[in-house]
């Protein structure tokens, strides 16, 4: 390693528990102070002694070239808890056959059949909206990926009420990943707490309906095309999925294709209520492509604005705020040396709003997304959706999905900003509304 210096390298001036109150304060906030020291920094966390990298090349060397050399960080580790071994927490080769098993369930032609199923929730969900009233759209998001998600993994109805349980019992596993920067937080867990016992509770609901659907897909022969079924079917050398494994792999994809295009939605509706001129150009090409009616997968290479549009809103406001890994050995990250063991820390949100990579970061402007200006970028300087071999299996899903429910719904209907409700950012595992959105209803023509 041809490093410089093998001291720390600068940070806050923050430790113990001062360190992690702030962190789970304000995470953002934090890691914006340590940005501010320099490529390199670093946080004296319980238990976590941790690096952020806030440059692109620092990030794809831990993301992409040097992913051998790194692990999945604590949050992921607590999420095994609620997902076994998935796609999104397994390491090493275990990870690499599973995401040979998976891949080809996400190939693009097989995406693309999910495309009217997407816009029929998106129709349905937003004709029982009515002109004037007030709604919280992060809700009405939630609710509608969450149809979505059940009708291509499950090949059910969201009406259905084992369905439905499946929702609400994931939403009160979600409320726990926040806990796992905690140094008692592997003692905590084991404690007769309330929360501890709602979670149990909620876990084994989860389990028992998704080992129900995966039984009886299995005494038909899942022959069906929704991904539970596919997830049964897939085999590598001739061996398929246990039962655990493939209830493993469901919950993290309705987790991943659920909980992360709700908010991306949800902050999509909300910058374009911030800015009448982009929402009235996008009004403009939704009347141009689609002339009134339902929009459909071929018109989607035509919807450019729509897809800029989602893509700005990811890089202003990504789900995945935060990705966390731990270093398997020593690691060399610009001129200082990451000990085997500590944390890094590398953030899109922080990497996406650095003045470096992109002019005026602090601005809504789809329009850097033409062509002649994404080839002038770095494509390291852009990862919603991570990087390297662990880069999410499911980007086509949830690209077409935002872009297909933005022009089926902003065909329809304006959402405006109630006045003077609170907007404030809430960075757990994704990044929510902490308050929700509420936001007006108004029917176009």
């Amino acid at each position: 390693m041809s490093i410089t210096s093998r001291a720390k390298p600068p940070g806050p001036k923050l430790s113990g528990l001062s360190a992690l109150r702030a962190f789970r304060r304000d995470p953002i906030g934090l890691l914006s102070q340590a940005a501010t020291f320099g490529d390199v920094a670093y946080l004296k966390l319980p238990r976590f002694p941790a690096y952020l990298l806030n440059h692109p090349d620092l990030v794809h060397d831990v993301l992409v070239t040097g992913n051998q050399r790194f692990m999945k960080g604590p949050t992921m580790q607590a999420a095994k808890l609620v997902l076994g071994e998935s796609l999104l927490t397994s390491e090493g080769e275990d990870h690499r056959r599973q995401r040979r098993m998976i891949q080809p369930i996400f190939h693009h032609d097989r995406i693309e059949g999910f495309g009217d199923v997407m816009v029929e929730r998106a129709t349905r969900a937003s004709e029982r909206w009515r002109a004037g009233e007030i709604l919280d759209i992060h809700r009405e998001m939630a609710g509608l990926t969450l149809a979505i998600v059940v009708a291509t993994l499950f090949g059910t109805d969201i009406e259905d009420e084992e369905t439905r349980s499946v929702g609400q019992a994931l939403a009160l596993q979600l409320s726990m990943f926040g806990r796992a920067f905690s140094p008692l937080f592997r003692l905590s867990m084991r404690l007769p707490l309330p929360a501890n016992r709602r979670f149990e509770r909620s876990k084994a609901a989860l389990d028992s309906v998704i080992d129900r659907m995966i039984a009886q897909r299995r005494s038909t022969g899942a022959t069906g095309e929704d991904v539970l079924s596919l997830l049964i079917r897939a085999q590598e050398d001739g061996a398929g999925m246990s039962d655990a494994q493939v209830r493993h792999e469901a919950m993290t994809l309705f987790l991943a294709g659920h909980e992360t295009t709700s908010n991306a939605l949800t902050w999509t509706w909300y910058l374009l209520s911030q800015h009448a001129d982009v929402e009235a150009k996008l009004h403009a090409e939704l009347d141009e492509v689609l002339g009134g009616r339902p929009p459909t997968v071929a018109d989607v290479p035509r919807l450019r604005l729509t897809e800029m549009i989602l893509t700005e809103s990811m890089r202003l406001l990504p789900p995945a705020w935060a990705i966390g890994r731990r270093a398997l050995v020593d690691h060399e990250a610009g001129s200082y040396a990451v000990p085997a063991g500590s944390i890094v820390i590398v953030s899109p949100y922080l990497v996406h709003h650095d003045p470096r990579w992109y002019e005026h970061p602090e601005a809504f402007v789809p329009a850097r997304w033409r062509d002649e200006e994404r080839a002038g970028r770095s494509r390291k300087a852009y990862l919603p959706f991570g990087a390297g071999p662990r880069m999410c299996v499911g980007e086509h899903f949830a690209r077409l999905e935002g872009v297909l429910v933005l022009a089926t719904i902003a065909q329809r209907w304006r959402l405006d900003h109630v006045p003077g409700h609170r907007v404030e950012l809430q960075p757990v595992v994704t990044l929510r509304p902490k308050h929700g959105m509420a936001m007006t209803t108004e029917r176009r023509g």
